[in-house]
């Protein structure tokens, strides 16, 4: 939450949220942050994609996460994005990056559910947007 200013920190201070700022209550903060808990993490497979411009998802955190992940030895996909247009929602599918990194997902993806007709280039992404 330090990388955060109060508007944003007071969102999870809410009653109806965490109730407590990270200070009075670093314990529950820890205790939801996916970068405290890698060892209860399955191998399951994970991709991690962030973008450096990205306001909700500070990029710090997620360099936490895959800091964590390693050092238990998980094993991950990961890829840190530089200033991608859009920011926290950045792989939309209005610009061609956008489009070229949801390949990238559905690459990730076909490796391990084995999809009828995978997605692996632009054209075919493309492609799978219209019924011919």
């Amino acid at each position: 939450m330090g990388y955060y200013d109060d508007e944003y920190r007071a969102l999870y201070e809410a009653d109806y949220h965490i109730g407590q700022s990270a200070h009075e209550n670093v314990e529950e903060y820890r205790r939801r942050s996916p970068a405290w808990n890698t060892k209860k993490f399955q191998n399951t497979p994970l991709l991690i994609h962030t973008n450096t411009i990205d306001n909700d998802v500070h990029v710090l955190e997620v360099e936490h996460l895959i800091k964590s992940l390693k050092a238990e030895g998980k094993k991950f996909d990961y890829e840190v994005f530089q200033n991608i247009p859009g920011g926290h929602s950045f792989d939309r599918m209005d610009t061609k990056i956008a489009k070229e990194i949801r390949v990238k997902i559905y690459k990730h993806l076909a490796k391990y559910l084995k999809p009828h007709k995978p997605i692996s280039t632009l054209k075919a992404l493309q492609l799978a947007g219209y019924r011919f």
